[in-house]
């Protein structure tokens, strides 16, 4: 008869194991910590544009649309790639990213923000927030939190 194993000992191993897309997402980052980033930011911007034009449908159009919004409402931010994701830093640090949907097979994209981001709000507040579609009223919301993070 075969020895089993003990589940504690299984679950402890499977909860240390990466998905495919976690280790996607860390070879992005592996890459991207090659790249001087600040350097050229017309280079940094490239790099993004083509991340986006890499995504499939939606994601693409969300991800061009919110593109758009932050170099628009906040041009101080410099694009970069974080993690394989579009990001935008203020003095080198990650201010806020777009995480599309296909990333982690999620249902929805996101829009997240780090702690650099001044949206503090009392002593509890959104930091990440679904994005399902893009109308004028989320791209005037993303608008109004860029500037709002950015202090």
């Amino acid at each position: 008869m075969a020895e089993r194993k003990p589940a504690a000992r299984n679950a402890q191993k499977s909860a240390t194991r990466f998905s495919d897309e976690e280790r996607a997402a860390m070879k992005d980052l592996s890459q991207e910590r090659k790249v001087v980033w600040g350097k050229n930011r017309e280079d940094d911007e490239r790099a993004v544009l083509a991340k986006i034009a890499q995504m499939p449908g939606t994601d693409r159009t969300m991800g061009r649309r919110i593109h758009d919004i932050i170099r628009t409402s906040a041009p101080t931010l410099s694009p970069r790639l974080w993690y394989g994701m579009p990001a935008y830093t203020k003095d080198g640090n990650v201010l806020c990213f777009f995480q599309p949907a296909h990333k982690f097979k999620a249902r929805y994209g996101s829009l997240g923000f780090s702690d650099e981001a001044k949206l503090d709000e009392g002593r509890m507040w959104p930091i990440v927030y679904a994005l399902s579609e893009l109308t004028p009223t989320e791209e005037a919301s993303i608008a109004s939190l860029v500037k709002k993070a950015l202090g």
